[in-house]
């Protein structure tokens, strides 16, 4: 089966004045397949955000290529687009609309039938509990609100391919199963979903496989159970700590939170 999401050689340096050249992403390859949900696990700082912000065509590659959903990140950038949902943990949204205000803005970007955008707004709101605050500024909301917000936004053209950098982090309970919940029904309607996450038992619980990066590079990729029998080691912590290698523990910074 063709991936919906390769990397080959992917990497992308930034220049520092007095660090010099930064690897952000070094040489890193990907696949992830159609209908799964493939979660990138890692410390923060270990490459994950730029890898989703390249493959969301915000950044692009210094080396290497990657396609999603069949087009180039570079060359396509749009049609890459139209075939994506990305949800990051900064909600970004303009704070003087209402929820409302921005899923018809959003709708509109994406060309949608004025007639179709009333009732799609609709089922988004009862799906996600918007109805007590849709008409509420931005502003003047929670954060879990504004995520919630956040995820209707990303999703309002019904993507094929969702990518959610840390969707979680910071959130309170409720809202955060939302999320969960949320990325359970895309795998269950077929969507592929490639999420990142530094919490190991939201990793356990939602991955079909798993991709372990640190300092850029990809240190293991598996399932579950193929990263812990490569490992030698009975739960995921321990098999994070091994593909990272022993003597970056200390520094590691990894919750076993998240759900």
């Amino acid at each position: 089966m063709n991936p919906i999401i390769e990397t080959q050689g992917l990497g992308k340096f930034f220049e520092d004045k007095k660090r010099g050249q930064i690897r952000a992403v070094d040489h890193l390859n990907l696949q992830v397949r159609r209908g799964e949900i493939f979660g990138l696990l890692g410390t923060n700082g270990a490459g994950k955000t730029t890898t989703l912000r390249i493959l969301a065509t915000i950044l692009k590659p210094t080396t290497g290529s990657a396609q999603v959903a069949g087009h180039d990140v570079v060359s396509q950038p749009e049609q890459v687009r139209a075939a994506i949902g990305y949800l990051t943990g900064d909600t970004n949204l303009y704070t003087r609309l209402t929820p409302r205000e921005v899923l018809v803005y959003y709708a509109r970007l994406h060309c949608m039938p004025p007639s179709a955008i009333g009732a799609v707004i609709e089922q988004l709101s009862l799906r996600f509990g918007l109805g007590e605050f849709i008409d509420t500024k931005i502003g003047k909301l929670s954060t879990g609100q504004r995520q919630r917000t956040s995820i209707c936004r990303a999703i309002i053209q019904s993507p094929e391919v969702m990518i959610f950098d840390e969707p979680t982090a910071g959130l309170d309970p409720i809202s955060a199963k939302h999320i969960i919940d949320f990325i359970r029904e895309c795998r269950s309607s077929g969507k592929t979903v490639l999420f990142s996450t530094h919490y190991l038992r939201e990793a356990e619980k939602l991955c079909d496989r798993i991709a372990i990066v640190h300092d850029g590079t990809l240190r293991a990729t598996g399932t579950l159970e193929e990263l812990l029998a490569i490992s030698g080691t009975t739960d995921l912590e321990d098999a994070f700590f091994h593909f990272i290698g022993a003597g970056e523990v200390a520094s590691a910074s990894i919750r076993e939170g998240g759900v």
